[in-house]
């Protein structure tokens, strides 16, 4: 299968697989996978770690904004790297989860991850996801994908990711971190969660990745001839 040139913009809500889909699609397309997911969890494991937001998630945005100009985040062999220390392990806690959406609505931080979306995806040929992908950073992206499922099969995916990696969750606490990054997402001030006009909608709650997959070919050959 020729692929063109092409930008793929995947967003949707919180624990629908985009990371899994998008790594997926980059391997059987040779794209470039970049997860803008991982950025603002980097963002958000930094400020909590260099006491920039506290237990009641109160930022101090000033002090905050001064650090990223200095922050080297990058993605490297194993994952996301401050500088050259890996922090995959860290930022896939539930306690990242827990503060990722109110940094993420925090305008500085948003304009420094999508600076560094955009400088990765020059080289186009990429598969980005996250949750503003398609309406703010590459708003151009030839292809959009909205992704979405429910809310009991998302909360069943995040939580079984999480006891795989040895973490004692309770299923209820994992819906309604959720739930609540569902509600901050969709409604905080700067590029909230939205559907792009032109993104065509994956509701994947009944469907295996291989599912996935077949849909997206078939999307291809219709839009693109390949």
């Amino acid at each position: 299968m020729q692929i063109p040139d092409i930008i793929i913009a995947i967003d949707g809500y919180s624990s629908t697989g985009k990371s899994s889909f998008a790594k997926i699609v980059a391997n059987e397309f040779s794209f470039t996978y970049l997860d803008s997911g991982a950025l603002y969890r980097a963002v958000t494991f930094f400020a909590m770690e260099n006491g920039f937001i506290d237990e009641e998630c109160t930022i101090d945005v000033p002090e905050l904004d001064k650090a990223l100009a200095g922050l080297d985040v990058h993605f490297g062999k194993g994952g996301t790297y401050i500088g050259d220390r890996c922090i995959e392990t860290e930022i896939r806690s539930l306690a990242v989860a827990g503060k990722v959406s109110p940094i993420a609505t925090v305008p500085e931080v948003r304009n420094f991850v999508d600076k560094k979306l955009r400088e990765f995806g020059q080289k186009r040929r990429i598969v980005m996801d996250g949750r503003d992908i398609g309406t703010t950073v590459f708003p151009d992206a030839e292809l959009k994908i909205f992704m979405t499922a429910s809310a009991e099969i998302r909360a069943e995916r995040r939580a079984a990711e999480m006891r795989a990696k040895g973490e004692d969750v309770n299923i209820e606490d994992v819906k309604q971190n959720l739930l609540e990054r569902d509600y901050i997402d969709s409604h905080r001030e700067t590029s909230p969660l939205s559907k792009a006009e032109d993104a065509i909608t994956l509701d994947n709650s009944d469907m295996t990745i291989e599912d996935q997959m077949v849909w997206l070919k078939e999307i291809m050959a219709e839009r693109f001839g390949c």
